[in-house]
């Protein structure tokens, strides 16, 4: 075996809607993209069953096929989709500079150009009948699934702007929503507290929890429990949704990249650059604002537009440099 390390054009680490649609702008670009999936091949679009607010299906389709379309998309104009996770990362400052990626903590990459695409975990309770009831009622994103539950009784954890938001949203669609929240206080901003309370059908219950998701294979109740009493009540709903923050999937870039205090990658402008030259982010690694697969994609797109123009630029002061 060969221990010359591979040099890349283009690296894109993730293999969501961002990842897969830089992958096809920047292969069409004759950027030879590799993409390297992650733990999670297809991201967080791959643990819901109904996409219905993707542009360009007209019916509908589950999460897992359409990443599967992605994929051969990307792959129909060259781009190399491989499974692996980068672990290590060593980015350069320079100009025209070479960053260095470990997979899977042996295999050495070298890039010209690196596309972040890594995503972010949505934070869930970790309850087991939650875990069995993923996709089946429970939800993370109640702007992606909440239309599923249009009339229906559903009910909501979370305190803070994002589940006073998504409460809100739910109101609008569904019959009545239960908001569970941990403490005696939300901890949302007042606004948000005022458009929550103002709303009939939406009752929040203070310093309440989750105990057990009730039904077999789908959601069909809940039963809380009151974490000063300890007493506990059953309710009838068909969704629960999980409001309780996210995560972005971006550890391995810390003390390199410029981030929020939360780990979102900071981005300059409406650029998907980096504090590091030739490095950009796309998708949910650097947007916690709307993190849906549509604006994820755009951000795709985005990113690779600018590894080809840095590129270009490089190759540019390279030939001036020579001459």
């Amino acid at each position: 075996m060969s221990d010359k390390i591979e040099r890349l054009k283009t690296l894109i680490i993730g293999s969501g809607p961002a990842g897969y649609t830089a992958a096809i702008y920047a292969a069409r670009a004759d950027l030879k993209p590799v993409v390297y999936t992650g733990m999670e091949p297809g991201g967080q679009l791959t643990t819901t069953t109904e996409v219905d607010n993707f542009p360009g299906y007209p019916e509908g389709i589950d999460g897992p096929s359409m990443m599967v379309q992605l994929q051969q998309q990307a792959e129909r104009f060259g781009t190399e989709v491989r499974i692996g996770m980068a672990t290590a990362v060593e980015l350069s400052d320079e100009v025209g500079g070479i960053h260095k990626v470990t997979i899977d903590g042996s295999t050495q990459i070298e890039a010209e150009t690196i596309i972040i695409s890594t995503g972010a975990t949505a934070k869930y309770l970790n309850i087991p009948s939650e875990q069995r009831l993923r996709g089946g009622g429970v939800s993370a994103c109640a702007v992606c699934d909440g239309f599923f539950y249009k009339g229906q009784d559903v009910a909501i954890v979370g305190a803070g702007d994002t589940a006073a938001e998504e409460a809100s949203y739910l109101a609008n669609i569904c019959n009545k929503v239960t908001m569970l929240v941990r403490k005696d206080y939300m901890r949302a901003s007042k606004a948000m507290q005022h458009r929550v309370n103002s709303l009939k059908n939406i009752e929040v219950r203070y310093n309440t929890e989750v105990d057990e998701v009730l039904g077999d294979q789908v959601v069909e109740g809940l039963r809380m429990v009151n974490n000063q009493t300890g007493k506990k009540e059953d309710i009838a709903i068909t969704g629960l949704f999980v409001a309780i923050g996210h995560k972005p999937n971006t550890d391995i870039f810390k003390g390199q990249l410029d981030m929020d205090e939360v780990g979102y990658i900071l981005t300059q402008g409406k650029s998907t650059k980096t504090n590091k030259p030739g490095v950009f982010a796309s998708g949910d690694a650097q947007d916690k604002e709307y993190r849906q697969a549509v604006t994820a994609a755009g951000t795709g797109c985005m990113a690779a537009l600018d590894a080809e123009r840095y590129l270009a630029t490089v190759e540019t002061h390279e030939e001036v440099a020579t001459s």
